[in-house]
């Protein structure tokens, strides 16, 4: 009897050796990540790296391995890579529709699972032995990470060491064209842009407001609302694409979605230009900028040209090209449990957010729980209506957070401490303490900046 047992104890381990053994030989099926070609050595290494040890989890385009035919284990992968995709999808960002760059975003968070050694998964490296990421690979990806940053989002002018960063500061000007600037000053502060002549870009994006209206839902004509939040103007530029939903390439795209929105402005440029017609001065300064005249292109392009120049420098700023001394020690504090927690994977770059599409839920049913799901919540899924981009919501700038309340896109957090609870429990996946909670905060408040030589409020 003794005998039978042990035999079947080492059949046991012989079976439950033979599939990571096999996958010391048998190689994965290739993703297209395989098929990039480059002459910059670095990116190849980094590129071999991650289709070997990554991509199988990040991509729903990989084909299952000989093991994954097996039901038990075919379930077991499936979940891994929807979990997978929830967070990246490598082919979308290696191989976009449209030649770019990889994202500040994709960049931080690979740095983020490098150094916390959390990639790849244990589960996945008990069938996969020969997977685990050596130190050689985090030196590599580690490196490539710190050239793109460099080469495409650092901001420019600043040491070495600070370029190589994920949070990058604010610069302290922008070169625009200074006669551009001046009348989309006035453009973006006329209330001749709507129809009734109550409603300017500055209602809902008041600059003396942290460049929101402090509103849930903003006042259009004649008293119409919508039934999403109002971002901030401020450092707009920044942000790789306008709208919650990313409905808008750029801010002159922006621009022009609410002049011709029935419940903002109710108006259109036609409308518009009879009115501004009626005023020599307006219509002679816009002259002196666009001898064609009025027209929807020179319109957006003049307040565009003006929303780029509204950034607002912070003691963060100061903090990040290395005046360790203007953060008092609970601000540092919040900042390391902010990147601690992987707070900075998504909030990263010169904006700290603007820079990706996430999905409002990560680590938890957001929508499941709050109720009411309408339209607006689909987020990017309502522009591209593919099913991958359901619930994924552009990430907001944390730039000037704790003055344009309240806060995510349904308006629905009435104070920072709310939204960042929220946050812990829905994207980070965790209770946070008290002190935890408080930390954050007051670290965010640091992020508040000045614009034209005062504090926001």
């Amino acid at each position: 009897m003794k005998k039978k047992i042990v035999l079947l104890i080492v059949l046991g381990m012989i079976a439950g050796l033979a599939g990571p053994v096999a996958n010391l030989f048998i190689p994965l099926p290739a993703s297209k990540l395989a098929t990039i070609s480059t002459d910059d050595p670095l990116l190849a290494d980094t590129l071999a790296i991650l289709e070997t040890k990554c991509v199988h989890c990040h991509t729903s385009e990989v084909q299952l391995p000989w093991y994954g035919k097996f039901p038990v284990a075919g379930k077991l992968i499936e979940h891994d890579i929807m979990t997978g995709m929830k967070h990246a999808d490598y082919l979308r960002d290696f191989l976009p529709e449209k030649p770019a760059p990889v994202s500040a975003v994709t960049l931080a968070k690979l740095e983020y699972v490098v150094k916390q050694g959390s990639m790849p998964p244990a589960p996945y490296l008990t069938m996969h032995w020969n997977h685990f990421l050596t130190a050689s690979d985090k030196e590599t990806l580690t490196k490539w990470i710190e050239q793109e940053r460099v080469a495409h989002h650092a901001t420019a002018g600043n040491p070495p060491e600070v370029m190589k960063r994920g949070l990058q500061p604010l610069p302290d000007s922008v070169a625009e064209d200074a006669a551009k600037v001046a009348l989309g000053d006035k453009l973006f502060h006329d209330k001749r842009l709507s129809k009734d002549d109550t409603v300017a870009c500055a209602s809902c994006h008041d600059l003396a407001k942290g460049g929101t209206d402090q509103l849930q839902f903003s006042v259009g004509v004649g008293g119409a609302t919508g039934d999403i939040n109002a971002p901030t103007v401020f450092n707009s530029g920044y942000q790789f694409i306008q709208f919650w939903d990313g409905r808008a390439a750029d801010l002159a795209e922006q621009a022009d979605g609410p002049v011709n929105n029935p419940i903002e402005m109710a108006s259109n440029w036609e409308e518009v230009t009879g009115k501004l017609n009626q005023d020599p001065v307006i219509t002679q300064e816009f002259l002196a900028v666009y001898p064609d005249g009025y027209k929807k292109e020179n319109f957006v392009d003049a307040i565009a040209a003006f929303e780029r120049t509204l950034i607002t420098p912070s003691a963060f700023d100061a903090f990040l090209k290395g005046d360790a001394n203007v953060l008092d020690a609970k601000q540092k504090e919040g900042y390391q449990l902010f990147e601690d927690l992987g707070c900075a994977t998504c909030h990263t770059g010169v904006a700290l957010g603007g820079k990706s599409f996430e999905l409002m839920g990560l680590r938890g049913d957001y929508f499941g729980e709050r109720g009411d799901v309408i339209k607006r919540d689909y987020g990017r899924y309502n522009v591209t209506e593919d099913e991958y981009d359901r619930f994924r919501l552009k990430v907001p700038t944390l730039r000037n957070i704790a003055v344009t309340f309240p806060y995510l896109h349904d308006g629905s957090a009435e104070t920072l401490e709310e939204a960042t609870e929220i946050m812990m429990t829905y994207q980070v996946g965790k209770e946070a303490t008290p002190a935890q909670i408080e930390a954050l905060v007051v670290f965010m408040k640091s992020l508040t900046g000045s614009f034209r030589g005062a504090q926001l409020q």
